[in-house]
């Protein structure tokens, strides 16, 4: 059960294909066959199924990608911790973040943090929030910057900063009476901010239109042409307040306090550390209680 038969699956199980799993990993097709057919035999039950001209993943096969994706992110994240113990100062630390952290509140901090440590190498994964928080329970991020961690993930809140979620509308009054007739505008699902709109429209009991946008920058734009109403992070639209663009409505329930929060694994590398201190030098604190 060697790395390659597990980062060959992995590629087969991802792209649903030989051909792009062989590209992804330059090899030849014959060898990522081999390999998953090596693999199955070593699990002792077939994790492929032949779908048309292409390949899906039978249900043990769905079972076992989950845990080869997780093992393949703590070996690579292991020689990444190893190689940061030898020296912190000239590792890698890989961050997932969600797109409002990623858009609002990391280029300043990430650049500041290069000036302090210029010989740690930086890489970035940003998206909704399930795939962030996904990206750190399969080890394939040392620190994951977004909301609360979610429940039964294996995760250690090391920072966190306030932040507050507001309703937001081009011009209008925000008048309550309108809230129901309005266009809500949503992000894309798996999105934190999504489902807590959801939430706070459920607490207010109206099912108002709604219209999905594909991302945080999408909704902040839909909103300042004036498509609807939308829940948002203050510091994604503190331009768009300070020119007037966007105006504050005065809903029941919001703002919403909601800190950002910067969690690993229990045993976090060396960088990772580092980039925690600087968070906490940049006006995060600790938490007081532990999430896990």
């Amino acid at each position: 059960m060697t790395f390659p038969r597990l980062r060959a699956f992995v590629e087969v199980a991802d792209s649903g294909s030989v051909r792009e799993a062989a590209r992804r990993l330059v090899v030849t097709e014959s060898a990522v066959s081999a390999a998953v057919a090596a693999l199955s035999r070593d699990v002792g039950v077939a994790l492929v199924e032949r779908d048309g001209r292409g390949l899906r993943l039978t249900p043990s096969g769905r079972v076992y990608a989950r845990y080869a994706r997780q093992m393949l992110g703590l070996l690579d994240r292991a020689g990444a911790a190893a190689r940061g113990e030898l020296d912190p100062e000239r590792g890698e630390v890989a961050v997932g973040a969600v797109t409002t952290a990623a858009d609002h509140l990391l280029p300043d901090l990430l650049a500041s943090f290069r000036t302090a440590h210029p010989g740690i190498q930086i890489r970035l994964s940003v998206g909704a929030s399930d795939h962030v928080w996904t990206l750190l329970r399969d080890h394939a991020v040392d620190l994951t910057i977004a909301g609360r961690p979610p429940a039964g993930l294996d995760a250690r809140v090391r920072a966190a900063l306030p932040n507050e979620l507001v309703v937001v509308e081009a011009g209008g009054t925000g008048a309550q009476a309108d809230l129901a007739g309005r266009t809500w505008l949503l992000r894309e699902p798996g999105s934190g901010t999504r489902s807590t709109c959801e939430s706070l429209l459920a607490g207010l009991e109206i099912d108002p239109p709604r219209l999905v946008l594909g991302s945080n920058g999408a909704v902040v734009a839909g909103a300042v042409a004036g498509l609807g109403l939308t829940l948002v992070s203050r510091a994604a639209v503190e331009r768009e307040l300070a020119e007037g663009r966007l105006a504050v409505v005065p809903v029941p329930g919001t703002p919403l306090r909601r800190p950002w929060h910067a969690a690993s694994v229990e045993h976090a590398s060396g960088p990772t550390l580092l980039l925690v201190d600087h968070l906490l030098q940049r006006g995060w604190r600790r938490p007081r209680t532990r999430s896990s």
